[in-house]
């Protein structure tokens, strides 16, 4: 790791944010709310809230993060995307979220209606790239944009080269903050940094990290993902596929050391993508030192 592959803030307290995604039943919707009320008394910096592939959960994701609003003592973030709709479409999304009283968008490319791994197209009438979506964002309110960041290289870039001009792009187009995919070995998140930083980016390049609840259902989206799987991370969940309390610990355990060695290389942000699941999540926070608040929500029932 070199002095480019920190980002050293002297003593500066841990941040965490966390991702939610909007439920589909009744049963969801409990279990989501659940875990926001679990995690609301740590204090994150924001909660996002995804948005499916071809605004498939567009309705969902703006009610969610409207009861987040009305609700809770949380800043939420929406997540947005080009896919399937004109600008027009979008824009009057964005126009929503601020009125509703939104500043902070997760400007994304997303994935094309087919999902992930199906060839992506522009809509003809509408935002033709992230860094396309983010300066819109920018021309509507002054938002904060969070993006994505890839430190194993996206899927579908030819090259480090070229993903490194795509977030060049979204940042020279305003983006403030770029969120990683998650990842299993910290080597790679300290050598895209090294790369990130040579090129002259400066935004916080916070890394995205995802619990192990369940080995096999992670592991299948690491491989879609183009996350690596390193076999050392592997074999500490062998045996355990009918044992989820066991799966737990060792979970947690993997996590937390993750996360530490992070802090030591100087990452004081973190963002975890909660899957709607809080215990795992709450876990690791407490390795990093962040203890409850009382929500305003709740000082002020």
């Amino acid at each position: 790791m070199t002095e480019a592959g920190t980002q050293r803030r002297a003593h500066a307290p841990i941040s965490v944010s966390f991702e939610f995604f909007p439920p589909k039943t009744d049963a969801m919707e409990a279990s989501l709310w659940q875990a926001i009320r679990k995690l609301e008394p740590l204090a994150p910096e924001f909660v996002s809230v995804t948005y499916g592939a071809g605004g498939s959960t567009r309705e969902r994701t703006h009610s969610t993060v409207s009861r987040i609003l009305a609700e809770t003592s949380l800043k939420p973030a929406a997540h947005l995307t080009c896919v399937a709709a004109t600008k027009d479409e979008v824009d009057a999304v964005v126009r929503d979220y601020w009125d509703a009283g939104v500043r902070h968008i997760v400007a994304l490319r997303g994935d094309p209606p087919a999902g992930a791994g199906a060839a992506y197209a522009a809509h003809p009438g509408g935002y033709q790239s992230s860094a396309d979506l983010v300066a819109g964002l920018k021309g509507i309110g002054d938002f904060e944009v969070s993006v994505s960041a890839y430190p194993e290289k996206h899927p579908e870039s030819a090259s480090f080269d070229v993903d490194l001009d795509v977030l060049q792009a979204k940042v020279d187009a305003g983006a403030t903050r770029a969120i990683t995919q998650f990842f299993f070995n910290n080597d790679h998140y300290w050598r895209y940094l090294d790369r990130v930083r040579a090129r002259g980016i400066n935004i916080p390049i916070v890394p995205g990290q995802i619990p192990i609840h369940n080995f096999k259902q992670i592991a299948g989206f690491a491989a879609r993902c183009g996350a690596t799987m390193p076999p050392s991370v592997a074999a500490r969940f062998e045996g355990l596929a009918d044992d989820p309390e066991t799966t737990q610990l060792v979970a947690a355990a993997v996590a937390a050391e993750q996360v530490q060695d992070l802090v030591k290389g100087g990452v004081t942000e973190f963002h975890f993508y909660t899957l709607n699941r809080a215990p795992l999540v709450n876990a690791i926070c407490h390795t990093l030192g962040i203890k409850p608040h009382v929500p305003a929500s709740a000082a002020n029932a």
